[in-house]
C-alpha cells in the first residue's frame, strides 16, 4: 500500500501532541489535548492511546492505514526495548510504553528520547531535509540533541547517545555546576538557562551593563542587548557561541555529518548567534571534518516532535 500514514506522539508534562503525517514527513493533521498527570498513570496511558485515534478520525482516516506510532517523550528512554527508564514530570517511569500502545492500538510502536525524535523531525522534512546525516543541538531551559544518520536516531545501546548538552566542554577554572551533578556541561553556557546565570552574574559583580535595568533578566533580553552594543551582554553571546561551536567542532570528529541544525527557544536570535557558532565551529574543526559543513536554523518549530516520531515507524 503506498499511501500508508504514520501517527506521530509528543508526550509533555502538560499537554499531548499528535500529528499524522505521510511517507514524505508532510504534517496532515494535528490534534492536542491535556495530559492529565495529576490523574494519575492509568489515565495519561488512556489519553495517549484516545489522542492518536481522534487525530485519525478527525483526519478521515482508516485506522488500517496506519503503518506505525511513534511516540516521543522527555526522560531517559530505552528504545530498544521500549521501555521508559526514567522520567521527572510524567507518572510512567518504569511503564512498557512500546508493549502497551501496540496492545491498545494494534500497531508498530516505537519510542525515544523527545530531543532525539525532534532532531529526526528536523532531518526528515526540516532543517535537515536531503543531507544524509545531520546532528541538532536544541537550546532551551537546557541543552538536548539528537543525531540522525541516513534517516535513523542514533541514541546508543543504553539510549544515552545525543546527550549533547553533557559534554565537558568548559575547562576547570571557568566551570560552574550543571543540573546533572557534573561540572562544565555545554548545557551550562549555551542553554537559556546559562545565558540567564551569566548576565546574573555579571549584574551582582557590578559590571556595567544595560541589563541591570532590565524588568526581568531573560535570554530574550541578553540577546536584545548584545544586539543594541551592550559589550557586557556581547561577551556572554559570544561565549555561549564559543563552546557551542567548539561542541560542533568535537562532535564533527566523531560524527562528520554533513549539517549542524539549531532550534530551540535560545535558536530563534538567528543570524546574530548562528554566524558567531559558524567561526568558533571554523577556528576549532579539524581539517576535512569542517569542510563543506554547514549550521543552520531549525525548521519546524513546534511541530518536530510530532513529524520525527511519526519518523520513527516510518521504515519498518
Amino acid at each position: 500500500m503506498t499511501d500508508l500514514r504514520y501517527i506521530g506522539i509528543d508526550i509533555g508534562g502538560t499537554a499531548v501532541k499528535v500529528g499524522v503525517c505521510d511517507a514524505e514527513g508532510r504534517l496532515l493533521h494535528t490534534f492536542e489535548g491535556p495530559t492529565e498527570t495529576d490523574k494519575g498513570r492509568e489515565r495519561v496511558l488512556d489519553n495517549i492511546a484516545a489522542y492518536a485515534r481522534r487525530c485519525a478520525d478527525e483526519a478521515s482516516l482508516d485506522w488500517e492505514r496506519i503503518a506505525g506510532v511513534g511516540v516521543g517523550l522527555p526522560g531517559q528512554i530505552d528504545a530498544a526495548r521500549g521501555v521508559v527508564e526514567f522520567i521527572a514530570n510524567l507518572p510512567l517511569a518504569g511503564v512498557r510504553l512500546k508493549d502497551h500502545l501496540e496492545s491498545v492500538l494494534g500497531r508498530p510502536v516505537r519510542i525515544s528520547n523527545d530531543a532525539n525524535v525532534a532532531a529526526l523531525g528536523e532531518a526528515w522534512s526540516g532543517a535537515g531535509r536531503g543531507v544524509a546525516s545531520s546532528v541538532t543541538f536544541t537550546l532551551g531551559t537546557g541543552v538536548g540533541g539528537g543525531i540522525v544518520v541516513g534517516g535513523r536516531v542514533i541514541d546508543g545501546f543504553s539510549g544515552m547517545g545525543g546527550e549533547l548538552g553533557h559534554m565537558v566542554i568548559v575547562p576547570d577554572s571557568e566551570a560552574v555546576r550543571c543540573g546533572c551533578g557534573k561540572t562544565g556541561c555545554l548545557e551550562t553556557v549555551a542553554s537559556a538557562t546559562g545565558i540567564v546565570r551569566m548576565a546574573r552574574e555579571a549584574v551582582e559583580m557590578g559590571v556595567r551593563t544595560s541589563l541591570a535595568e532590565a524588568g526581568e533578566l531573560t535570554a530574550k533580553a541578553v540577546f536584545d542587548a548584545a544586539r543594541a552594543g551592550d559589550e557586557a551582554a556581547r561577551r556572554i553571546v559570544g561565549r555561549a557561541a564559543h563552546y557551542l561551536g567548539r561542541s560542533m567542532a568535537l562532535v564533527a570528529v566523531v560524527i562528520n555529518p554533513q549539517r549542524f541544525i539549531i532550534g530551540g527557544g535560545v535558536a530563534k536570535a538567528g543570524e546574530f548567534l548562528l554566524e558567531q557558532v559558524r567561526e568558533a565551529f571554523r577556528a576549532h574543526a579539524i581539517g576535512r571534518a569542517g569542510e563543506g559543513v554547514s549550521i543552520v536554523a531549525a525548521k519546524l518549530g513546534n511541530n518536530a516532535g510530532v513529524i520525527g516520531a511519526a519518523g520513527l515507524v516510518r521504515k519498518l
